[in-house]
């Protein structure tokens, strides 16, 4: 009988550590997507997997919409999510890790201006003679919500359909600058061949904690120690700071 026991324990024990998370992603480039071979890449991806082999766990992709997704949390269908805002309507189906990295919205402008746009607030903008492109769809925080709400603020905003756009507008000296996130910018600026081109301003825009999302229906919060316990041990060795600067930091 002891032999039994002792057995099973050591079978929980294996099933705990080998336990497969079941993990839903959504096409969001540069951080979730796949490669003309068919492999999931991006930041996210490149982070959680090393998450998870810091925990011990394996995973099961499966491709779907966000709002299905956070339904499939909720029921316990799915076990995880990434990229997730932390709210208090979601913590009512699901766990949070510490964040993993941040989402950060910064003005991007030509190689050698940013010095001469003497910008050290957002509001500064309505009192200048500088043109921002910006993203339709985008959020880009509270501060410039209530901005918008000005004539004078809106008058220095151009809103464009995407990161093409505003790229070609800024080289033709339409605008002088534009917002977007420092991953999307090494995306695109690696992919068209324009490293050099562009800089970052030291303006500061907007900022949130990203976080791994567990459903407290099919996951444990062992599991979830494990994942947190693991993020966190990344931090401290540097790699998770090393994997963000390679998706991010323009050369």
């Amino acid at each position: 009988m002891r032999n039994i026991l002792i057995v099973f324990c050591l079978m929980a024990n294996f099933n705990s550590y080998a336990k497969e998370l079941h993990v839903g992603w959504e096409l969001w480039y540069p951080y979730q997507y796949r490669n003309s071979q068919q492999e999931l890449l991006g930041l996210d991806f490149e982070i959680f997997n090393a998450i998870l082999a810091k925990a011990g766990y394996s995973s099961q992709y499966t491709e779907l919409p966000w709002k299905r997704h956070l339904h499939y949390i909720k029921t316990g269908e799915m076990d995880v999510a990434m990229g997730a805002s932390l709210s208090e309507e979601r913590q009512r189906y699901a766990d949070f890790t510490q964040p993993y990295r941040k989402e950060t919205i910064k003005l991007y402008v030509r190689k050698g201006k940013a010095n001469t746009m003497q910008i050290a607030k957002l509001a500064d903008i309505s009192n200048s003679n500088f043109m921002i492109g910006i993203e339709s769809g985008y959020y880009y925080g509270d501060e410039y919500k209530e901005l918008m709400k000005t004539t004078e603020f809106q008058e220095h905003i151009l809103e464009v359909v995407d990161i093409e756009e505003n790229v070609t507008l800024l080289l033709k000296g339409h605008i002088d600058g534009f917002l977007v996130d420092p991953a999307t910018i090494k995306a695109f600026s690696s992919k068209y061949q324009m490293n050099g081109e562009f800089e970052q301003h030291s303006l500061s825009i907007y900022q949130s904690d990203i976080h791994i999302m567990l459903s407290n229906k099919s996951v444990t919060p062992e599991v979830v120690e494990k994942i947190d316990n693991a993020i966190g041990e990344l931090k401290k060795s540097g790699e998770l700071e090393s994997i963000i600067n390679k998706w991010s930091r323009l050369n």
